[in-house]
C-alpha cells in the first residue's frame, strides 16, 4: 500500500478515520460483554482528557470535520461478516466468546449522540449513557482526534515530502523490528489502536510485525486488524472496570472491596489467559496486600504504571510469598514501551516469568523527529470514565502523574487504599 498517495490524494469518504465498530481494541468488547451482563442500568461519563496540554487540537483540528468524522461513526452498524468473525472465531482457545444476547444487542447497536464544545484551545468531548454504550465511544474517539491531528500536520506536504517522510517511518519501524529479532523467546503484541497515527498506518506496523517476527508476534489488539490479517485478537481488562465499581461504592467499605468484586464477576466469565490482574488502579502493592486467595490462581499480572522493573519484581515476590511459582505465571508489560525497554525488560525477567510486552503508541505512532518542530510526536490524550451514577471516579496509578478524579476523592481513596508515598514519572504516552 502506497500511504503516501493515500494521504496526497486523501478523500474522505474513502478513508473515514473509522471505518468499522470493530476498529477498536478487542478488551474494550470483553469489558462490555461483561457490563452488559453484571452492570446494564449504570449510567456513566465519559470525558476526553489531553494531559499533552502543550498539544492545542482545537486550534489544530477543523471542528466541523471532528464532528463530521463523530457523526459517521455513529451511522456505523456491525456488519455481517463482523458479527460471523466475533461469534464464530476461536478468541484465547475458547469458541463462542461473546454470549448470543450480547451479540444480539450488539448487532443493533448505534453510539449514542456526543456533546462536543470548543473550549480555548482544547476541545470538550463527552459521552453519556447507559455504560454498555458510552464506553465503545473511548477507543474510536481518541483515533479520530490522534488521526485528525495528523492530517493538519501533513496537510500543507507535498506528494514527496510524503513519500520521504512514510519512507522514513517504515525504516524505524523496520529497524526497530530488527532489533527484537535478536530476543530469543519473545512474545509481543500489537497495542497501539488508541493513540495510534492512523489506521492504514497500524495496519502496516501490524504487516511489517507478522513478516518480521513470525511466532514471535502474538496478535493485535485490533479487532478489525486482527479480522483482515488473520492474527490473533489480543486483550483482557483496564482500569476502566475498578474505576467504575468503586464509583457506586456506598461506603468505605464497599469502595474497599471494589476491585476485587471486578474481579471476581470476571472470573465467572473467563478463565485460562484471560485471568490476567491489573493490580494499580489504586496502588499495586495495597492490592496485592489484600488480594482474596483465589486471585493467586489467576494466570498472569499486566504492568501499566509505575517503575515497570520494580512492578515485576513486587508482582514475583507476592506470588512466591503466596506459594505460587513464578516461572509458570505471565508478566505483561505495556506501560509506554520501545525497543530498548523491551529488550531490557526481557533480558532481566524471562527464566523468572513468562514474560510478553504490549506494544503502544511507539509502535504505532512514531514520527519523532520527522517533520519541522516536531508536530506529529506522540501525546498523552486518554477518554476516561469520570462518573457513575453521577458520583466521580478515581485512578490513582503507581505513578503519580497519571491520578485522575477530584482532590477530596484522591485523598478519600489513598487513605481507603492506604497509597503512601509513590515516585513521580514522566508520562510519554
Amino acid at each position: 500500500m502506497d500511504i503516501a498517495t493515500r494521504v496526497y490524494n486523501h478523500k474522505w469518504k474513502i478513508d473515514p478515520i473509522i471505518r468499522s465498530l470493530i476498529d477498536t481494541d478487542f478488551y474494550k468488547l470483553l469489558m462490555c460483554q461483561s457490563v452488559f451482563r453484571n452492570k446494564p442500568d449504570t449510567q456513566v461519563t465519559f470525558s476526553l482528557i489531553n494531559r499533552s496540554t502543550s498539544v492545542p487540537l482545537a486550534r489544530l483540528i477543523d471542528e466541523g470535520e471532528l464532528r463530521e468524522q463523530l457523526d459517521h461513526i455513529r451511522s456505523l452498524r456491525l456488519s455481517r461478516g463482523e458479527s460471523t468473525w466475533l461469534r464464530g472465531n476461536t478468541f484465547y482457545g475458547k469458541r463462542q466468546m461473546f454470549r448470543s444476547d450480547f451479540m444480539e444487542w450488539f448487532e443493533e447497536l448505534q453510539l449514542p449522540a456526543y456533546h462536543l464544545e470548543r473550549k480555548g484551545d482544547q476541545f470538550e468531548l463527552t459521552f453519556e449513557g447507559k455504560w454498555h454504550e458510552v464506553m465503545l465511544w473511548e477507543i474510536p474517539a481518541l483515533a479520530v482526534l490522534m488521526e485528525l491531528r495528523s492530517r493538519a500536520i501533513l496537510n500543507d506536504m507535498r506528494r514527496f515530502e510524503l513519500q520521504i517522510l512514510y519512507a522514513r517511518a517504515m525504516t524505524r519501524v523496520w529497524e526497530k523490528i530488527e532489533k527484537l529479532r535478536k530476543i530469543d523467546g519473545l512474545g509481543i503484541a500489537d497495542f497501539g489502536t488508541r493513540r495510534r497515527h492512523s489506521f492504514l498506518w497500524q495496519d502496516w506496523c501490524a504487516q511489517a510485525m507478522i513478516e518480521g517476527l513470525g511466532d514471535a508476534f502474538t496478535g493485535t489488539s485490533n479487532c478489525l486488524i486482527a479480522m483482515r490479517r488473520e492474527v490473533e485478537a489480543i486483550g483482557t481488562n483496564a482500569h476502566e472496570l475498578p474505576m467504575v465499581y468503586s464509583a457506586l461504592a456506598e461506603s468505605d467499605e464497599q469502595l474497599a472491596r471494589a476491585p476485587y468484586d471486578v474481579l471476581s464477576d470476571w472470573h465467572d466469565e473467563h478463565d485460562g489467559n484471560l485471568r490476567i490482574i491489573l493490580p494499580d488502579t489504586y496502588g499495586t502493592q495495597g492490592f496485592l496486600d489484600n488480594a482474596p486467595d483465589w486471585l493467586v490462581g489467576w494466570t498472569g499480572m499486566r504492568i501499566d504504571s509505575g517503575d515497570p522493573s520494580k512492578g515485576a519484581e513486587t508482582a514475583i515476590r507476592w506470588w512466591q510469598e503466596r506459594g505460587e511459582d513464578p516461572r509458570q505465571k505471565r508478566i505483561i508489560f505495556s506501560d509506554g514501551l520501545d525497543v530498548d525497554t523491551i529488550a531490557d525488560l526481557h533480558a532481566k525477567f524471562s527464566g523468572r516469568a513468562k514474560v510478553s510486552f504490549g506494544w503502544g503508541t511507539l509502535l504505532t505512532n512514531d514520527f519523532r523527529g520527522l517533520v519541522p518542530g516536531d508536530g506529529l510526536a506522540p501525546f498523552s490524550l486518554v477518554c476516561k470514565a469520570v462518573s457513575a451514577n453521577g458520583r466521580p471516579t478515581v485512578k490513582l496509578s503507581d505513578n503519580p502523574e497519571k491520578a485522575m478524579g477530584p482532590e477530596s476523592e484522591i485523598a478519600r481513596y489513598k487513605r481507603v487504599f492506604e497509597v503512601g508515598a509513590q515516585e513521580r514519572m514522566e508520562v510519554i504516552v
